[in-house]
């Protein structure tokens, strides 16, 4: 039962991946950035395209390895998915850290204590939204080690 939940947990976050992975692939063509309440999808060539690439290759192996995740080389897979998902998510936090930092133009050198908190308000890349449901991996890592 455990590996069934996994596989479908695992397949609908391939699913949510690959979607999020085209709808930023699209924005980056269309050049016009998409803010859907709390989620914003950039459409600068860095972040928007490079990273939807990467979100849309992470997707694909989720819905890869999600298969039969019983097989090493299948969850090896999901595990460089999430991977994947991390190093586009610590990217979007470390920018997010970076931009407030430092006040705005007209300010002080360094962004007040509201101005620093504010940085950190919505809206948020969709890496980030993805960020906490990858995550579950390491619990079947570790779970893995100890069969």
């Amino acid at each position: 039962m455990d590996r069934k939940l996994a596989q479908i947990y695992f397949g609908i976050l391939g699913v949510v991946s690959l979607v999020f992975g085209v709808v930023n692939i699209l924005t980056t063509i269309s050049g016009k950035s998409l803010l859907l309440g709390i989620l914003e999808i950039p459409a600068d060539m860095f972040r928007g395209g490079w990273g939807g690439l990467v979100i849309l290759s992470a997707g694909l192996f989720y819905l890869s390895g999600a298969k039969r995740l019983s097989e090493i080389h299948h969850f090896s897979k999901v595990v460089m998915a999430s991977i994947l998902l991390w190093l586009i998510a610590t990217c979007d936090i470390f920018a997010m850290v970076c931009e407030s930092i430092p006040g705005g133009e007209e300010g002080p050198f360094f962004n007040t204590l509201h101005g620093f908190f504010a940085a950190y308000a919505p809206p948020y890349k969709p890496a980030i939204f993805l960020l906490p449901f990858s995550l579950v991996v390491i619990y079947y890592i570790y779970k893995r080690r100890s069969e």
